[in-house]
């Protein structure tokens, strides 16, 4: 498993309801398959934290972050848009801006569907490089590669976004047997059982660095070998995945704040 850093950790900030799922999942997938380590709102079930501290935590925690602000239709019951996201966004730019000298330097990936889109909804982002996914999995995987990929160490070199985007239909393709093995209902996984699964099968399917690929101060590096991804508390490897394996070890408590399954 990836070790917790502020440096390693991306706070994600998007929707989580079950029209998104699929990009949710897949960006957590990315940010893990580079040696990242996925942060959200969702991570920690904890009623006596009040929701904006824990997000506010997660993103002091957080050197980088995945916003995506492609959800601005109207919720069907209130007939408003949902503002969470554009809020989050604004959050993180005011760490940025007015936080520490650690806080300076936090950098962020913004999604849209479309490029340019913002203009006509937020328009106070302007200068920013939006990239835009088009609501397609693939293309948000290939964005979240590239991004983190300028920020890993000069020596560590990732696999290219249609590498990632295979790896993580490898994913999906055995997350059923994956859950059936481990008990738990794909359709309704947590946060923390989604990352679990995720770290467990990067974990036996580790992509290795070619001896043809040398970085500019050090050997090549690729996902699983050295620190990206440490394999930890995760029981034997290779081979079937026993009912009883454990997930990633879990959270600190009193950092974060309570599972949320409202739609954003």
């Amino acid at each position: 498993m990836i070790a917790r850093s502020y440096e390693r950790n991306v706070f994600i900030n998007c929707p989580f309801d079950p029209a998104y799922r699929p990009l949710f999942e897949a960006i957590a997938f990315a940010t893990a398959d580079c040696g990242y380590h996925p942060r959200c709102s969702l991570e920690v079930d904890d009623s006596s934290q009040i929701r904006i501290e824990k997000i506010t935590a997660i993103i002091r925690d957080s050197r980088l972050a995945v916003h995506d602000i492609s959800r601005t239709q109207l919720d069907r019951g209130t007939r408003l848009p949902r503002f969470n996201m554009p809020l989050e966004l604004g959050i993180f730019l005011g760490a940025k801006s007015f936080g520490s000298r650690e806080d300076r330097e936090k950098v962020a990936i913004i999604l849209d569907t479309d490029r340019y889109r913002y203009q006509k909804f937020i328009s106070d982002i302007a200068g920013q490089d939006i990239r835009a996914h088009g609501g397609r999995t693939d293309e948000a995987i290939r964005e979240v590669r590239d991004f983190l990929s300028t920020h890993r160490e000069p020596e560590v070199f990732l696999p290219g976004g249609d590498k990632i985007v295979e790896r993580y239909h490898r994913f999906r393709a055995d997350l059923p047997g994956m859950c059936g093995a481990m008990h738990l209902d794909e359709n309704r996984l947590n946060f923390r059982d989604l990352t679990g699964v995720i770290f467990i099968w990067l974990r036996n399917h580790a992509v290795t660095g070619t001896p043809q690929c040398s970085a500019p101060s050090g050997t090549f590096k690729g996902i699983g070998e050295g620190p990206p991804i440490e394999p930890r508390n995760y029981g034997p490897s290779p081979g079937p995945i026993p009912a009883h394996r454990r997930g990633p070890p879990e959270p600190a408590r009193g950092r974060h704040g309570p599972v949320s399954r409202a739609p954003r």
